[in-house]
């Protein structure tokens, strides 16, 4: 039997781990003959390639020197925190990948929290030191000053560092060693990385996340902590209630290269996929029938931000999509329940309706980017802030928020993120950018991104992760501007958008179709008005001087889904169909507007 080596690979959102793997891929021959070889391998998903993220935790092995290193790609960002968490339980050690310009970034901090309290073995790689404005040195002192402000023990503060390029695929232990490929860095995972322990005893294996395949159904996947399981011994699983009941594994899979390979035994310390357990789920514990023992309950972190999910009652309604009832909505939320634990769903009081919690606005935008690539429509109210009470006082989440801002737009950064009641934590130099770091309410992150780019001419870099929840801060003062609002159904007309232009910034191009009650733009004062953008030229043998300009049109503001759901009201709604991200008014008709309004404020 090969040695095993279990590794987990952390890193910031764009710190370049999925471009480091497919290099030591490539370098250890895990590509077969023939075989087209795309980059980016690891991120298969759509939306992952599109955005340079990585969502959900991938496994594969590498062959090197008569051992099999499995190794784990883990997502950078802290709303996929539930997938991170479960994951490192299946490593025996870590490798932190840091930018050597960047260095340490609120995601990096927040995995590598996690695995230390898991007590697994860092290696610390500093990746792109052939960048031009490199600062390695400078980056391996934050990056132990991080270690020491997460508490690690000694033999964890003695890690080694490679410095490497993933994108050129070298590494070296010291900066002026020869560069010329990634020998360095799969020795010292060797040396480094202990192997799994054996411990003595009956099987024990604990699911950590699932896969789905049409024909088979749910596919577990987990690492074998004790014992080996054999697929034609008895066994049983042990549900997150306790409850205990013997399973038939149909197939068993271990992670071989880029693919699974059938086995009919999986030793201990490996990773494996299980086939043929319908009820298979997340942190079930699978173990002998003769003396089944449950693992740990995986914990996982509370979600902080809820949205309503409502199915689209718009006048274009199922218009672009295929899946348009409350029933296709409310199946396709509770299978999403199966594999993403970090999500909750809750009935309400209407029966089109849905409470949807999860980590944060990008963890609930991922699930309706996917919903809407499948052909689903629906409508989203404004995200929520989900608030808590400690010792009989309300408390809400608190983010930590990192900015990198030019120094002469620092002071701006600061005031605005004041106004928001947050407050000013680590102020220092970054090269020739200030790192700013603020304690924020989650609520007060709604909607910042837009100004902070407008006052910081679109230099500022915004990252935050969750800290924890404190007593409520007070209101915030948000400088609410109006919007414009579409008091028919029809065609916009480029006549009617120039002549309205100096209402405001408009969301829509000429040509676009939009019904009544819809947001088409954004008002320069801050109050809602209506407007006819329906409004063609009265074409009559009348001339005058001057009246026939060329028609000169700004091109209009284009929403991501993130910014609309930032941009919101609580009295609007983001209504997602496959072709479409629309704004529009909770209540379309204007007389119902107006008496919502007032039901909210009587003294109006």
């Amino acid at each position: 039997m090969k040695e095993i080596r279990n590794i987990a690979i952390i890193a910031h959102v764009d710190h370049g781990k999925t471009t480091l793997v497919d290099q030591i891929l490539k370098q250890c021959s895990v590509f077969r003959k023939n075989q087209v070889v795309r980059d980016q391998f690891l991120d298969s998903n759509d939306i992952e390639r599109e955005r340079g993220i990585t969502i959900l935790a991938k496994n594969i092995s590498i062959p090197y020197k008569d051992h099999k290193i499995n190794v784990i790609d883990t997502p950078g960002h802290a709303d996929f925190g539930g997938e991170v968490e479960r994951v490192l339980k299946m490593a025996d050690g870590v490798l932190l990948l840091v930018d050597s310009f960047e260095g340490p970034m609120p995601q990096t901090r927040f995995v590598l929290e996690k695995a230390l309290a898991l007590q697994l073995q860092p290696i610390v790689i500093i990746n792109k030191v052939d960048r031009p404005d490199n600062r390695p040195e400078e980056v391996l002192d934050e990056i132990y000053d991080l270690f020491i402000e997460l508490d690690a023990d000694e033999d964890q503060l003695d890690f080694p560092v490679i410095y490497a390029s993933g994108r050129s695929g070298w590494a070296v232990k010291d900066l002026k060693d020869p560069r010329e490929n990634l020998i360095p860095l799969l020795d010292t995972i060797l040396e480094r990385i202990p192997p799994p322990p054996m411990p003595e005893g009956t099987l024990q294996i604990q699911v950590t996340s699932l896969d789905y395949n049409d024909y088979v159904g749910r596919i577990g996947i987990g690492r074998v902590f004790r014992g080996s399981l054999n697929k034609s011994e008895k066994n049983s699983i042990i549900k997150r209630d306790g409850s205990v009941h013997p399973v038939n594994i149909k197939q068993l899979f271990v992670f071989d290269g880029l693919v699974r390979t059938e086995v009919q035994e999986v030793p201990c310390g490996d990773i494996c996929a299980i086939v043929g357990i319908e009820d298979i789920d997340i942190g079930d514990t699978i173990s002998d029938s003769e003396n089944p023992e449950p693992l740990p309950i995986i914990s996982i972190d509370e979600p902080t931000i809820s949205m309503t999910f409502m199915v689209n009652n718009s006048p274009f309604y199922g218009k672009e999509g295929k899946y348009v009832t409350s029933r296709q909505l409310r199946d396709r939320l509770f299978k999403e329940l199966e594999h993403n634990v970090a999500l909750h769903v809750q009935e309400t009081s209407s029966a089109d309706a849905f409470k949807v919690s999860g980590r944060g606005i990008l963890h609930l935008s991922i699930l309706i980017e996917n919903m809407r690539r499948e052909g689903f429509e629906l409508q989203v109210r404004e995200p929520k802030v989900i608030y808590k009470e400690i010792n009989g006082k309300k408390a809400e989440p608190i983010e930590v928020l990192v900015v990198d801002v030019p120094a002469e737009f620092a002071g701006k950064v600061i005031e605005l993120v004041g106004q928001r009641r947050g407050e000013l934590t680590k102020m220092e130099n970054k090269g020739n950018l200030q790192k700013l770091e603020f304690h924020i309410p989650a609520r007060g992150l709604m909607g910042l991104r837009t100004k902070m780019l407008t006052s910081t001419s679109g230099e500022a870099i915004m990252h935050h992760r969750f800290f924890q929840y404190e007593y409520f801060k007070g209101a915030i003062n948000k400088t609410n501007t109006g919007v414009i609002i579409s008091m028919d159904t029809g065609p916009a007309t480029a006549y009617s958008i120039d002549s309205l232009q100096d209402r405001g910034k408009f969301f829509i191009e000429p040509g676009a179709i939009v019904y009544k009650g819809q947001i088409i733009g954004e008002h320069n004062k801050d109050m809602d008005v209506e407007v006819n953008i329906q409004r063609g030229k009265k074409l009559s043998n009348m001339r005058a001087s001057g009246s026939d300009k060329a028609v000169k049109i700004t091109p209009p503001i284009l929403f991501t889904l993130e910014e609309a759901l930032e941009y919101i009201q609580d009295d609007e709604i983001v209504e997602v169909t496959p072709k479409s991200i629309r704004l529009r008014k909770l209540f379309l008709d204007t007389n119902e507007r107006k008496r919502y309004n007032l039901g909210k404020n009587p003294s109006a």
